[in-house]
């Protein structure tokens, strides 16, 4: 089983993220689980989400506390000295950030590589949402998934503009990223 945690705030769609890397699994035949942990329901407020993606069925109800993998939606959430808490060894983290990976991973003590995820989303969407350009870009790095069923996702849950906007945003998201390069932590 491989468990993820995604860090972000309110309105900067963590919450989504899960679930489109859950139904993603889901449409590559594996069995899945997503679920979001927040306080107050307000825009900015921090949001945590989980995932647990895997061959078997999966009877763990529990937060994820040793993830695998973080996804950070929002860099502002980097002053946090305990955002990698649990990580497993070997674990890695992908950011939402404009700042230099090495510094990040430097900070936290564990591998990281930062994308400019809301730039890319303005770009191509319009909107200031990350979610799908760091799923991408997830998906690039490790080959957990293929981009395809994050594709089939998408086409689940959105339609016209908004769906072909977010199409070119995962293809776009997908090829700033080294291919592969995180892709031996996943087959460990």
């Amino acid at each position: 089983m491989i468990e993820f945690r995604i860090h972000g705030r309110g309105g900067q769609g963590s919450v989504a993220a899960a679930y489109l890397l859950a139904t993603a699994a889901f449409e590559a035949g594996l069995m899945c689980q997503a679920f979001p942990a927040f306080g107050a329901e307000r825009r900015g407020a921090p949001v945590t989400a989980f995932v647990r993606i895997g061959h078997d069925p999966i009877h763990l109800r529990s937060q994820v506390r040793t993830p695998d993998w973080l996804i950070v939606q929002d860099d502002s959430l980097l002053i946090d000295p305990n955002l990698t808490s649990g990580l497993k060894d070997g674990g890695s983290m992908i950011v939402n950030s404009a700042r230099d990976s090495n510094e990040v991973a430097s900070t936290f003590g564990c591998r990281a590589l930062c994308i400019d995820a809301t730039q890319m989303a303005v770009e191509e969407i319009g909107r200031p949402i990350p979610n799908t350009a760091l799923l991408a870009a997830f998906l690039g790095l490790t080959g957990i998934l293929p981009l395809k069923a994050l594709g089939t996702a998408l086409r689940g849950r959105f339609h016209g503009d908004v769906l072909e906007n977010n199409l070119r945003l995962i293809e776009r998201a997908a090829r700033a990223v080294p291919d592969g390069a995180w892709k031996e932590t996943e087959d460990a």
